[in-house]
């Protein structure tokens, strides 16, 4: 009976012992199944932009039709001075680069929800851009200018000539907050080609726009010879932002040096007629 009684507890006490290994190996599997996802997942969320864009072999960039910097003609390929300094970028990292059309009033918003990696569309670096994005050293140097009917140069010459006027104007632009400031009449449009495209059809009396798109789209030669820029409503500087805390910033602040240095950089400028607005880096 004895013998039977000290069979039955070591046949117990064996069994015990193999459903705690068992337990125990089934637990450093999962243990080891949950290292793995948190690698996995690291790997593109180490704080590290530079990383997450090599990972995923694309740059992409958040723009407006903004002729000289992006645009197309043509074609669906994205051409400009700052397109094509994108592109020369993303190689340099090994990656492509992708355009994507956004709202500029939301460009914040993409940028945080990784809709875009960055902004790079002759963007005004002002204390809004500069307290939200992570942004690059300023590039271009430019101005937000009048568009008027060209028959109406010299009766629109100056800022406070304007001030009964009706204006189109890009929401969130730079252009927008100065006519703010000053209390003037505007209508919101999604881009600076259509705030163009009122003026032209006489929907509106006056726009605002970047100087280098002024240059590069009304007068002589463009396709809106009848219209003209006029007074300058400020003086202001270009820089690309990407996701507040980004190393990106950095990363491009060092190819603009390189390209500057070695002259690439001017001949793109040079390329799109926007040479006289770089700025040294």
């Amino acid at each position: 009976m004895k013998k039977k009684i000290l069979a039955m507890v070591l046949s117990l006490a064996m069994c015990c012992s193999m459903t705690a290994c068992g337990s125990a190996n089934k637990d450093t599997a999962t243990s080891g199944g949950a290292s793995s996802d948190k690698k996995a997942a690291s790997k593109n969320d180490n704080g590290s932009d530079l990383a997450y864009i090599q990972d995923k072999g694309t740059l992409i960039v958040g723009i407006t039709d903004f002729e000289p910097m992006d645009y197309q003609k043509g074609s669906d390929e994205w051409i400009g001075f700052d397109a094509d300094m994108a592109n020369a970028f993303a190689k340099s990292l090994g990656v492509k680069a992708e355009f994507v059309e956004i709202d500029w009033d939301n460009k914040v918003l993409e940028l945080d929800a990784k809709s875009i990696d960055c902004v790079w569309n002759g963007m005004t670096l002002t204390d809004e851009v500069t307290s939200s994005m992570a942004c690059t050293n300023a590039y271009c140097n430019n101005a937000q200018v009048a568009i008027v009917k060209a028959a109406d140069k010299d009766k629109y010459s100056t800022v406070e000539s304007m001030k009964d006027l009706n204006f189109a104007i890009e929401a969130g632009s730079a252009g927008e907050k100065e006519l703010s400031k000053l209390g003037y009449n505007y209508t919101s449009v999604k881009a600076q080609a259509d705030a163009l495209m009122e003026v032209s059809a006489g929907t509106s009396d006056a726009a605002v726009i970047d100087s280098l798109m002024a240059a590069a789209m009304v007068g002589e030669g463009t396709g809106y010879e009848k219209l003209t820029y006029t007074a300058s409503f400020n003086s202001e500087e270009y820089g690309v932002g990407f996701r507040k805390g980004s190393d990106m910033a950095d990363k491009l602040n060092d190819f603009f040096a390189e390209s500057y240095k070695d002259g690439s950089m001017k001949k793109t400028a040079e390329k799109y007629g926007v040479q006289a607005a770089l700025i040294e880096q």
